[in-house]
C-alpha cells in the first residue's frame, strides 16, 4: 500500500515535512520518497495508512493537495473512498469500479482532470491528455464525481455559524 500526497502549488512538501519535528517524528519508519508532485509514502496496509494520514492531518490541511491511496500500480483511491472501505465496508474496489477520474500532471502539477465513463480505459482518453507527462487513474466515492479542486471553507470565508 502506498500513499501519494500531492502538494499544493509552491509548496515543497517533502522538505516542509521534514523541516518540523512532529511530522518527522511520525514518519521517521516510513522513508518517504519526494515526488515532483509531493511525496510518496510507503506503508504495510491501509488502516496504517489511514492512521498515518490521520497523524499527518494538520499538515495535510495546509500543505496537502489531495491524499491518494495505491490500490494497484497506477491506479489509486481517493481519502473518503479508502475511508468507506476500511471503516464502512460498504465499498468493495474491483475492476469495473465505475466512479474514476484521470489527473493529467505537467512538471509535478495536476493540469487537468478528466471524468472517465465506466469500463473505459485510460487508454481511450489520449485526446484530453497533449502535453501530459503522467496520467494516473484515481477511483473516488460518487459524491466525488466533479471536475474542479474542492474549496476548502475556511479558504472561501463560508464557514458554517455554530449553532
Amino acid at each position: 500500500m502506498n500513499i501519494l500526497l500531492i502538494q499544493r502549488e509552491g509548496i515543497d512538501l517533502h522538505h516542509t515535512l521534514f523541516a518540523s519535528e512532529t511530522s518527522r517524528l511520525a514518519l521517521r519508519f516510513y522513508l518517504p520518497k519526494k515526488k515532483s508532485c509531493g511525496v510518496y509514502i510507503t506503508v504495510s496496509t491501509l488502516g496504517s495508512a489511514l492512521s498515518l494520514v490521520s497523524e499527518l492531518r494538520w499538515y495535510i490541511r495546509r500543505y496537502v493537495r489531495e491524499v491518494l491511496f495505491e490500490v494497484s500500480p497506477n491506479v489509486f483511491c481517493t481519502h473518503l473512498l479508502a475511508q468507506d472501505v476500511y471503516y464502512e465496508r460498504t465499498s468493495v474496489l474491483g475492476p469495473a469500479w465505475p466512479f474514476r477520474r484521470l489527473y493529467g500532471f505537467r512538471q509535478g502539477k495536476i493540469i487537468s482532470t478528466v471524468l472517465m465513463s465506466a469500463g473505459s480505459t485510460p487508454e481511450e482518453y489520449h485526446q484530453e491528455y497533449i502535453g501530459v507527462e503522467r496520467a494516473i487513474e484515481v477511483w473516488c466515492m460518487e459524491d466525488e464525481m466533479e471536475i474542479g479542486e474542492p474549496i476548502p471553507l475556511e479558504e472561501t470565508g463560508d464557514v458554517p455559524e455554530e449553532e
